[in-house]
């Protein structure tokens, strides 16, 4: 049995949406740790909420996420900040536990690592942001080789370091996701509405062939959400808002197709997973980690990069995908199980060594 703090995303509380793929990664991995009988301690902003998990909340200021950022921004925490006071927290109670692990992507935990008498394992949920993240995560993993995991490769050949990441893929709770094999006309854009997820493609693909678009998720930038609005106003698009996993599988599996429009490389894309749990084919920018989930031709259809005539074309002939490989790949590689036994063997390397 291990002893585990996991200490979440310091840009919005678990629950919220704000914190992206993250949120869903921390409740999947938490949800089979433990299940395998490990003791585990969840960190996270006040407001935190997981499910059938324990979350010990911590009051403060939210960080600004990084991907609004440019690359060259400065160093900043916000007065009576979160981020900071998880990790005064985590200093107080890190004797008790085996390990921590870091699930922000920001450079104070970084900085902090060798101030830590427990090791600490860091989840990097995106790829290279900014020169300052980059300059001292490079100066921690020559320190403490091994410590570092990723999604997928095409995230950690972003970085200077790729070498020294610990592949790690995501996973998603298959139970929770029911097998839709009789869709309707409509397709689905899933994730963050924010100007790096490139929604517009979407829209301009959509508004060509006329096909019903859902948009599910959190508006984080209501500026950017207007403006494509605006700029599409006839389009065939209906905004479904953030929903529950529950409400989101139940309306996902209806739909024909997901489009990922990513303009940055994309870590992962836990979207794409729980699209496949559902049936879904994938229709995906030939970029960053939804090139590494999607099996063009079998599965879905990769298209070139920022090419909305690629989107239109792959829309078209959509229904050749058999939506049974859809489902079963999403069984065979992205089970809750197989998650569990690549952190865990992650894990013990790390405690081991």
């Amino acid at each position: 049995m291990l002893k585990i703090l996991f200490l979440s995303t310091s840009v919005g509380s678990l629950g919220s949406g704000q914190g992206g793929g993250v949120e869903l990664t921390v409740q999947n991995l938490a949800q089979e740790l433990l299940r395998r009988g490990h003791k585990l301690e969840v960190v996270a902003p006040e407001g935190s909420f997981l499910t059938n998990i324990r979350v010990t909340a911590i009051a403060g200021n939210l960080q600004i996420p990084v991907q609004t950022q440019s690359r060259d921004v400065s160093i900043c925490l916000p007065d009576n900040s979160v981020l900071a006071n998880m990790w005064d927290y985590a200093r107080k109670v890190q004797h008790k536990y085996d390990l921590l692990v870091n699930f922000a992507f920001d450079w104070l935990p970084f900085y902090l690592t060798p101030f830590f008498d427990t090791t600490i394992a860091h989840l990097i949920s995106m790829g290279s942001m900014t020169v300052a993240s980059d300059r001292i995560m490079n100066q921690v993993i020559q320190q403490y080789p091994g410590t570092f995991g990723v999604y997928t490769q095409s995230q950690a050949d972003t970085f200077p370091f790729a070498d020294n990441c610990e592949i790690l893929s995501s996973a998603i709770d298959l139970s929770l996701y029911q097998y839709n094999d009789t869709p309707e006309a409509s397709l689905a854009w899933l994730g963050r509405i924010a100007p790096e997820k490139a929604l517009e493609d979407a829209v301009a693909a959509v508004n060509i062939t006329g096909t019903p678009l859902k948009i599910f998720g959190k508006i984080q930038d209501q500026d950017y959400w207007e403006q494509i609005c605006r700029d599409f106003p006839d389009a065939p698009i209906e905004y479904q808002g953030f929903l529950t996993t529950v409400e989101l599988q139940q309306a996902l599996g209806k739909c024909r197709a997901l489009l990922m429009t990513p303009r940055w490389i994309e870590a992962f894309g836990n979207v794409a997973i729980e699209a496949l749990a559902c049936g879904v084919p994938i229709i995906a920018y030939h970029r960053g980690g939804p090139s590494e989930i999607v099996k063009h031709g079998k599965t879905g259809w990769l298209v070139e990069p920022d090419s909305v005539t690629g989107l239109v074309e792959a829309i078209n002939k959509i229904d050749r995908i058999n939506r049974q490989l859809c489902r079963q790949q999403a069984e065979s590689e992205y089970s809750l199980a197989a998650l569990g036994d690549r952190f865990e063997t992650w894990f013990n390397k790390l405690i081991n060594n």
